[in-house]
């Protein structure tokens, strides 16, 4: 059996430790979130700051690949009042937090951000900077669907401080883009970074996924040859996640037939990962890659380097709020998530309640293993030298038998690390330190494969 076969299993991509499907719901209380939210704050506001992640959900058409919330729509009359709601829930935080907010990082999401006129994403951030400033080394940035992005949309975020942008190019192939329902010609991705380049963004990525259906060997080399041409300062390489047992028929235009498995998948990756290091570019983490001029190389190279919700990050903050519907938010200590269906998160903006439905409060446990587990998706490393004790750690150690023994992992004194070849296979690496996933491993499958 091949590594690929062996290790193609489904498992998290480990955004958090513990993953949603184990929060607690019995840890979990509103007063016992906002607690740790003001601890987070009180810690850690004044040296690090925070970072704020703002959902918007809305777009005009239905990616078939897509497994974010969003609300699929073409009234763009939805815009305000639902602006309005996001800038009443960051009011109420504000109120419970004991200073201003110093923002260190901010990224919108979606959804698609575009699909919001640029006067209302200025009236948006209007109202955040309002009741908060932007910490000295703030980095802003936004995701941005080339088909909908005007020239203004970059100008008018530019001039309120953004200097990131993120492009979902997904692929090149108009067979692929046909299957996945996401048209965008070359033409326009090029013209879409060009104006970003022309407003000052000091770092464009690209968000770029294999094993979407048709694509072949041919097609990978063809995007990796206009990648070359626009050469954004970042790209996203990611393994797309086919769970329609969760998003339902939105993911079944094509069949399963259509979509590439296991050696084919994973030869995918090798072809694009050979034109990225061919092009200069670094990987800097789990399916990230940025050119060594990029601050996300620089944060690896001073050890800083962060994953949250929102993604890689350059400096770690204790706290991340998330605003708007679905969004999540990290105290570092606890977890919380706002209500999913958009119509419930407005009844609790209404009633001035902070909207979270379900969270997870971190045990001593859980601190410790979150800790491992970031280190392996930051660093590829981790050490126990304080905890060499711990029950829950030789127990993950003992999982690791079978990577070490195919030489993905090195065991040293109080020290792993993971080699070159087992790269491609952290997911699973970090899956060993999952405690909660193995004392109680699922009936039914929640995750998406790993390769």
């Amino acid at each position: 059996m091949s590594l690929i076969q062996k290790y193609n299993i489904p498992a998290p991509r480990y955004t958090s430790y513990p993953t949603v499907p184990y929060w607690d719901s019995d840890t979990f209380s509103d007063a016992g979130w906002m607690a740790t939210a003001v601890r987070a704050f009180s810690e850690s506001n004044e040296s690090e700051g925070i970072s704020l992640y703002i959902h918007l959900p809305f777009c005009e058409s239905l990616c078939t690949f897509c497994g974010c919330n969003k609300r699929i729509t073409r009234n763009h009359s939805v815009e305000e009042p639902y602006l309005e709601a996001v800038l009443t829930e960051w009011e109420m935080y504000c109120e419970q937090l004991p200073a201003a907010p110093i923002i260190r990082d901010l990224h919108i999401g979606g959804g698609s951000p575009t699909f919001f006129s640029p006067a209302n994403l200025q009236r948006l951030m209007e109202g955040i900077l309002s009741r908060g400033e932007r910490h000295p080394n703030a980095s802003f940035s936004f995701e941005a669907s080339p088909a909908t992005i005007e020239k203004e949309h970059l100008t008018t975020l530019a001039k309120l401080g953004f200097d990131r942008v993120s492009f979902g190019i997904q692929d090149f192939d108009p067979r692929v883009q046909e299957a996945i329902n996401r048209i965008q010609p070359f033409a326009m991705v090029e013209v879409a970074t060009k104006w970003a380049r022309e407003a000052g963004y000091r770092s464009i990525n690209f968000d770029v996924i294999y094993g979407l259906p048709f694509q072949n060997e041919d097609s990978i080399n063809d995007t990796f040859a206009k990648i070359r041409q626009l050469r954004p300062d970042r790209i996203a390489y990611y393994s797309y996640a086919h769970v329609p047992w969760i998003k339902g028929n939105g993911q079944r235009k094509f069949s399963e037939m259509d979509l590439p498995h296991n050696e084919q998948k994973r030869r995918l990756y090798e072809i694009g990962g050979e034109h990225l290091r061919e092009m200069g570019y670094v990987e800097i983490g789990m399916d990230h890659f940025a050119l060594p001029e990029d601050s996300l190389y620089q944060a690896v190279q001073k050890g800083t380097l962060h994953r949250n919700f929102m993604g890689y990050v350059e400096d770690r903050t204790d706290l991340m709020i998330g605003l708007g519907v679905s969004a999540i938010s990290d105290s570092w200590y606890g977890f919380a998530q706002n209500e999913k269906k958009l119509e419930d998160y407005y009844a609790r903006i209404e009633a001035r309640e902070i909207p979270v439905f379900r969270g997870h409060m971190l045990s001593e446990i859980d601190l410790r293993l979150r800790q491992h587990i970031l280190d392996l998706m930051c660093r590829f490393e981790t050490n126990w030298l304080l905890c060499h004790k711990c029950p829950e750690l030789q127990a993950s150690l003992q999982r690791l038998a079978e990577p070490i023994t195919d030489g993905l992992v090195e065991l040293m004194p109080a020290h792993l690390r993971v080699k070159e070849a087992g790269k491609p296979f952290i997911r699973n690496i970090c899956m060993a330190f999952d405690a909660r996933l193995w004392a109680s491993k699922p009936e039914s499958q929640l995750f998406s494969m790993s390769i």
